[in-house]
């Protein structure tokens, strides 16, 4: 009798935060991230902070994409309208495809709490094999925007892989 193994994929949570990289605040937002992904069949493998600076997101994205071959890497943080807001741009910058459905999830989840979601600015998209997917900052929007998501991560990343994913079928 053949047993199927679930496949666990990898994760990466970038916190971006001027704060939270300079000891200001602590990352609950990333924790947070990280709690809700261990309910799922993952390996959360890299956590960072690193402030509102687009070219040290674009790094940590590059390498964690590229040389870690993490199969999914969440942010957190940078998605607002200031001025120092630029992980959507970073991301942008480093995606091969935009995914939209995610975002567009996001944002409705989130609306239902609050009308300010419809200021986020948070893109997902791919990079290689490698899913980008931008959260909001604050902790209880973390916790919406994964939940309206996790149901389609799975199939998501089995995808990208090229992997046949039962619920294709």
């Amino acid at each position: 009798m053949r047993v199927k193994v679930k496949k666990m994929f990898t994760v990466g949570v970038l916190t971006v935060s001027d704060k939270g990289w300079s000891g200001e605040r602590q990352d609950i937002s990333g924790k947070v991230a990280q709690e809700i992904l261990s309910r799922m069949d993952v390996s959360v493998v890299n956590y960072d902070v690193v402030p509102d600076e687009k070219e040290l997101i674009v790094q940590k994205l590059i390498k964690w994409a590229d040389e870690d071959k993490l199969d999914v890497i969440v942010t957190t943080g940078g998605t607002g309208l200031t001025h120092r807001d630029v992980t959507p741009e970073a991301t942008l910058s480093v995606v091969d495809r935009v995914v939209p459905g995610f975002a567009e999830a996001m944002r409705v989840a989130s609306l239902k709490k609050t009308p300010m979601a419809m200021l986020s600015r948070a893109v997902t998209g791919t990079r290689g094999e490698c899913l980008i997917i931008n959260l909001p900052g604050n902790p209880g929007g973390v916790r919406d925007c994964l939940e309206a998501i996790l149901p389609a991560l799975p199939h998501a990343v089995e995808t990208i892989k090229g992997r046949e994913s039962k619920l294709h079928h």
